[in-house]
């Protein structure tokens, strides 16, 4: 569903407000656009979102030329009902918001929830969690109205998720698309993945107490894997093999492709193998996307 007044204004967004039910994809939607130069800001207060925009992108001395927020029912709350109308007041000041809503089946969220094992944001409320996804659908109402996009995400993967985002800011993605993605064996191998590879015979944080509640993003598991030969071969090993056999693939037939690379948790080898090749690969250009799915 898209608004007539969307299509003229694609091309000179210069804020937008992601927002949708919890487990719809809107982390993928703030990558997505974090990918395309925006500064983003996940769970801001609803009601900081008018001082927010008048500071990053007001007249004068700008701080950031494009401002993407994510905004859902917890911060929401019982200001969703006036952030139509603090949009008005930003179009009066010259920057309108381009809000795009996400959402997906109940099934369909409920089935994430239960994959990840992640506790729904309303949770704390004492709610279950088909009943949490009945009331955030009911705070976020307001939103929902006026949104410039609204996308149905329950059929989406990753990939089809962002090329609809892209189509919406109306921006084409060309070529094969590479998806990177980090997972836990324990809770089984990805369905869309092309190609799988272990790492569980590397050295494992887990096992370093101050390590194990972080994750292969943080400094000190980089540290952790940079000292150890065997992680740098193992990396090179694989981007070797993608460089030989990516190739072969006609972007006619495929216009994606998954690399899933596992461990036990998901959390520390995975994640951080995974973003390494994300780096080497989009040194050389094309789409080059990076998905930790026991951390979303």
């Amino acid at each position: 569903m898209v608004n007539e007044t969307a299509n003229a204004t694609r091309g000179k967004i210069r804020l937008a407000v992601v927002s949708g039910t919890s487990g719809s994809g809107k982390s993928v939607a703030l990558r997505t656009l974090e990918d395309l130069g925006f500064y983003c800001i996940d769970n801001l207060p609803a009601n900081l979102l008018l001082a927010l925009a008048e500071q990053a992108l007001g007249a004068g001395e700008a701080r950031y030329p494009r401002l993407a927020v994510g905004i859902d029912a917890r911060t929401a709350g019982s200001d969703a009902s006036e952030l139509p109308r603090a949009f008005s007041h930003l179009a009066e000041l010259g920057l309108p918001p381009f809000l795009l809503f996400l959402d997906a089946r109940d099934d369909v969220l409920l089935k994430r929830f239960s994959e990840t094992r992640r506790r729904h944001p309303l949770g704390c409320e004492g709610l279950s969690l088909s009943d949490a996804i009945v009331r955030e659908r009911a705070i976020l109402k307001p939103l929902r109205q006026i949104a410039d996009i609204q996308i149905d995400t329950s059929e989406l993967n990753v990939y089809q998720l962002r090329r609809r985002i892209l189509d919406a800011l109306g921006i084409s993605a060309a070529g094969v698309s590479l998806l990177f993605e980090s997972f836990a064996f324990k809770r089984g191998v990805p369905n869309e993945a092309d190609f799988v590879f272990d790492a569980r015979a590397l050295p494992n944080p887990h096992w370093e107490p101050r390590l194990r509640p972080l994750s292969g993003r943080d400094a000190g598991v980089r540290e952790f894997f940079e000292q150890r030969p065997e992680v740098g071969e193992f990396i090179d090993d694989v981007e070797r093999f993608l460089k030989r056999w990516l190739p072969r693939f006609d972007p006619s037939e495929r216009s994606y492709l998954t690399v899933a690379i596992g461990c036990t948790g998901g959390r520390h080898r995975s994640v951080y193998i995974t973003e390494r090749l994300q780096e080497r690969f989009r040194q050389l250009g094309g789409e080059v996307l990076c998905f930790h799915r026991e951390l979303a």
